[in-house]
């Protein structure tokens, strides 16, 4: 039976189910490709694009960590590391009734705006404030917009910004999808030979193409890495570091924004605060 409500909080379950399983806390990305495995979410369904270039379901995922967070269940401090509050991590997530924590978490939010002038928390594009009409969904549109050899050539980039030395662009075709190849100096003692690929997706990379990568750089380099625009299905995740094979590393679009935040690559940093109004609450109530 449909779960009545936005869909996206079908998720709620999932995020609070995984964080309890890895003990309170986890990344954006494992507590994601966890949650979609949970739900059994097809391939098909994970393909799905939004405008922005961002995949529908991974933003839906973000949508109910957000809305989690507005209602008190998850710490929403940092954004890297998802993490439960002692409300989140005492919750028995069978008997949580997703559609009551988006509608208190709706009205949390409404007598915080009451006297404000700012945008509802949610509209009808379905996108969280996070990845809509911001400096990344514009990012992501402008790599998406560049020539293949364009890409090719800021992966490069990318690679040697991230330490990677003696980074050449082949780009010949008819080499098993092989864009180009680095060196990986660990140590004065240590070096990986790296090949890697770049994928100017809009949509999700599949598992046949991990397949396919790694077929072609057998034998011909130590590791291998991946870049794309768009995302990587968790079965596609799931190939990447099945056990026997070579390592795949895997960098989607979301990756590649962090990247240009890391090394502030193209991007001009500018400081600035959202105010914490719970945090006031406290201070408005007579002793």
């Amino acid at each position: 039976m449909k779960q009545p409500g936005p869909e996206f909080i079908r998720f709620m379950k999932p995020i609070l189910r995984v964080l309890q399983d890895l003990g309170g806390s986890g990344t954006a990305g494992e507590v994601a490709d966890r949650a979609i495995e949970l739900l059994k979410i097809p391939e098909q369904e994970q393909q799905i694009i939004l405008k922005s270039g961002q995949s529908r379901v991974y933003n839906q995922v973000h949508w109910a960590r957000l809305y989690l967070a507005r209602a008190g269940y998850i710490d929403s401090s940092k954004r890297g590391v998802w993490s439960l509050t002692e409300k989140g991590a005492h919750t028995d997530v069978e008997t949580l009734d997703q559609r009551e924590v988006f509608k208190a978490a709706q009205k949390l939010y409404a007598q915080e705006q009451e006297h404000t002038k700012n945008e509802p928390f949610i509209d009808a594009s379905g996108e969280s404030p996070e990845q809509r009409g911001d400096y990344k969904s514009e990012l992501l549109l402008l790599i998406q917009s560049l020539p293949p050899d364009g890409f090719e050539r800021l992966c490069q980039r990318l690679l040697r910004e991230s330490g990677f030395q003696n980074v050449i662009v082949t780009g010949r075709s008819g080499d098993g999808g092989i864009d180009g190849t680095g060196l990986l100096q660990i140590n004065p003692f240590v070096s990986f030979v790296v090949l890697f690929q770049c994928k100017k997706y809009q949509g999700s990379v599949s598992p046949s193409h991990i397949r396919d990568f790694r077929g072609a750089m057998m034998g011909r380099a130590d590791k291998g890495i991946i870049l794309t625009t768009g995302t990587f299905t968790t079965e596609a995740r799931k190939e990447a570091r099945r056990d026997g094979a070579p390592p795949i590393e895997l960098v989607s679009g979301e990756d590649l924004i962090k990247l240009f935040e890391n090394l502030e690559l193209g991007l001009m940093p500018r400081k600035t605060f959202e105010i914490d109004r719970r945090f006031f609450d406290e201070f408005s109530k007579n002793p």
